[in-house]
């Protein structure tokens, strides 16, 4: 593996050691009595921001409420990701092309699994709800959407990767590159 291929793994390494720190997702809650908006971070461990308010407006669509502890992701998320850093660092100390190879599928495997994970846990708490609730709209689920924004009732709702979901793509990004120049490389195509 050249030089280069393992400066960008080790950069890659990095990149997702930050999403210990920053989180990985948001979902946005906008309406016209809430100006300022509504929101939640998704971090690797746990969730951040207007939780409170959220459970509190969604009890009246009939919607559970959002508690971490009911999240087995929470507590596993961090330990398999660490898993990954330290098989980047030892990509990129090893120069193993088959390690390469393993860190692009796990990085991948991580990346499909976990937004599978989230559509499922977005549906539901959006499609199962309280058939006693407050407010209730034939047909009408509450899911928001995966990437992007939605209207659900008076409110905008938005779903987008945040400061540590960039960088784990960036470094998703690297990996497979790597794994394609390395590739390259390999067949004289430089």
């Amino acid at each position: 593996m050249q030089t280069k291929s393992r400066i960008a793994i080790l950069i890659s390494a990095v990149l997702m050691l930050c999403t210990y720190f920053f989180p990985l997702w948001q979902i946005v809650l906008e309406a016209p009595q809430y100006p300022e908006g509504l929101g939640m971070k998704i971090w690797l461990n746990g969730i951040t921001g207007n939780v409170d308010q959220i459970n509190g407006l969604n009890h009246y669509i009939g919607m559970k409420h959002i508690i971490v502890d009911d999240f087995i992701e929470f507590k596993i998320v961090p330990y398999i990701f660490g898993a990954i850093i330290l098989l980047a660092l030892l990509t990129a100390y090893t120069a193993n092309k088959k390690l390469l190879w393993g860190l692009s599928a796990a990085i991948i495997l991580f990346a499909l699994i976990g937004f599978i994970d989230f559509y499922l846990w977005e549906y539901d708490y959006g499609h199962n709800l309280d058939p006693k609730a407050a407010i209730k709209v034939p047909g009408m689920t509450y899911q928001p959407p995966l990437i992007g924004y939605k209207q659900l009732l008076n409110f905008v709702a938005g779903s987008l990767p945040d400061v540590g979901g960039i960088l784990t793509f960036a470094a998703g990004l690297l990996i497979i590159g790597t794994v394609i120049y390395e590739q390259r490389l390999k067949r004289g195509l430089k």
